[in-house]
């Protein structure tokens, strides 16, 4: 149904205005008296094969929505009632920004990505708190950013601030440094910077009591070059973060199908889809390889097939996140690739995906090496 009817009617839209029509389309179904029950019934998103424990949690399945698809944590429940295992919203920053001009993303259907320079749009931390604070049964993370208009020198306060408003409410938490289109945001991932902005949230977190202290992860771009991307694995074995978010949109246009006239007149931006497949791999396993299972590892960047997310399981991740793919296979992927993934895991010999899951990283791991706790 979405391939025959929603997806060539959404695709004649501009694709802003798509995502904003086909959200508020799945809020207002969600919405309806019962309806949240028959969402979940259809999709089938639970099954006690299918879960996974990752850092002190229970997903329900290890599809996650990566961040940047509810960006003013206004949905999060109705996205997890469509098969996802949990639901990342933001980027939030500590101020309210409308983000960059439009138009500001575009489809690139020859490559199956997507280019955008959104520049974090957001409603700010402080409503999404409000929004957020109210009961759940369902996982959240929360990714946060740098307000725009903030000094290069005031970057630190101001993700304090979110880590602050956010944290009582987050199940695992995000610093974003590596979005292309927030200027000088991308500096931040030196390790130089990295160390005192990581700190300062992490103390952030502590000051939120142990009780409710998140998770706290940080999320990288594929861009790196493989010796800052190891750099960046050992600071957060130095700092103890939980783990490492791999990866985000990339600036490159190598290898596109895409005419670059066509990109040349789309303007910059990152792009994200089916174009990072193989770098979002190897930075994945990158990380793996210097930090062994110390840190949790959550793959995001071209994962649109069972394949593909099965092939970043078994190099070392314990979550999947998507995002483009879902703009191209419609609501249907989050369930159909965790029972997809459920379906490899037994036709391997596992009786459930943490079982098959638990072998491959164990497989990795050398001799001796330390395990996290």
């Amino acid at each position: 149904m979405y391939t025959l009817l929603v997806k060539p009617f959404l695709f004649a839209l501009p694709a802003e205005l798509a995502h904003r029509l086909a959200f508020a389309a799945l809020r207002f179904i969600h919405a309806i008296p019962g309806a949240r029950r028959l969402l979940r019934a259809y999709f089938r998103r639970t099954h006690p094969a299918l879960e996974v424990r990752s850092m002190g949690l229970c997903f329900p399945n290890p599809v996650v929505l990566a961040a940047g698809f509810d960006k003013h944590a206004e949905g999060y429940e109705a996205l997890c009632s469509i098969g996802f295992g949990a639901v990342e919203v933001g980027t939030l920053t500590a101020r309210a920004q409308p983000g960059n001009p439009r138009p500001r993303l575009f489809r690139l259907p020859a490559d199956r990505a997507l280019l955008n320079r959104m520049g974090f749009n957001n409603c700010g931390s402080e409503r999404a708190a409000s929004r957020l604070g109210r009961p759940r049964a369902d996982i959240v993370g929360i990714n946060i950013g740098k307000t725009k208009l903030v000094p290069d020198a005031e970057a630190i306060g101001d993700y304090v601030k979110s880590a602050e408003r956010l944290a009582p409410f987050a199940d695992y938490l995000v610093v974003n440094v590596s979005s292309p289109n927030t200027p000088g945001l991308r500096d931040l991932q030196a390790a130089d910077r990295l160390r005192p902005l990581l700190a300062a949230v992490q103390a952030a977190l502590g000051r939120v009591g142990s009780a409710r202290r998140p998770p706290l992860l940080v999320k990288i771009a594929p861009d790196l070059a493989n010796e800052e991307v190891i750099a960046i694995a050992d600071l957060a074995l130095e700092l103890g973060l939980t783990g490492i978010i791999a990866t985000n949109t990339t600036i490159s246009r190598a290898g596109l199908c895409t005419p670059s006239p066509e990109l040349d007149a789309l303007g910059n931006g990152g792009i994200s889809g089916a174009p990072l497949e193989r770098r979002a791999l190897e930075v994945l396993r990158l990380i793996r390889g210097r930090a062994g299972s110390r840190l949790t590892l959550v793959a995001a960047g071209g994962i649109g097939t069972v394949e593909h997310a099965w092939q970043r399981l078994v190099a070392g991740a314990s979550l999947v996140q998507i995002y483009t793919a879902l703009i191209y296979e419609g609501p249907g992927l989050p369930s159909r690739l965790a029972r997809g993934l459920l379906a490899r895991a037994r036709a391997e010999g596992f009786a459930t995906l943490a079982e098959a899951i638990s072998h491959y990283h164990a497989e990795l791991e050398p001799v001796g090496s330390p395990r996290a706790p």
